[in-house]
């Protein structure tokens, strides 16, 4: 059996929305020491709608896997329908990833919480 599914590879070769929104609404950073990995995103929102999201992840394949994946199931998605997304979602969505890189998945749906967060900051709402 291979270590990683045919998605987390595709993700990780073909990474979507990678990069910097610079009028972002909201962005959100998270890193984990243990590992080193370290994921920002970028959302741009309208109406309470994201329009787009963007990221820049330094670390392993699984860790850019799932930062890739979790902006695809966010795009497009009311702002709280993806404060519900989890690690859980993301790493299904990616047909799983190993136990030991798990965390990665965790990373992905901190990330987006800390951008969702100081969305709502910004626009003093309730989270």
């Amino acid at each position: 059996m291979a270590l990683y599914s045919e998605k987390v590879m595709d993700h990780f070769r073909n990474p979507r929305n990678v990069g910097v929104i610079e009028d972002a609404d909201g962005v959100g950073e998270v890193g984990n020491a243990k590992c080193g990995d370290i994921m920002k995103m970028y959302l741009k929102i309208e109406d309470d709608i994201i329009q787009d999201v963007k990221f820049e992840t330094f670390g392993c394949g699984s860790a850019i896997a799932s930062s890739s994946m979790a902006t695809e199931l966010i795009k497009g998605k009311p702002v709280a329908e993806a404060m519900e997304l989890t690690n859980k979602a993301v790493a299904e969505a990616l047909d799983g990833l190993p136990a030991y890189k798990m965390h990665c998945s965790v990373l992905a749906e901190e990330a987006i919480h800390a951008a969702l967060d100081d969305y709502h900051s910004r626009n003093k709402k309730e989270t």
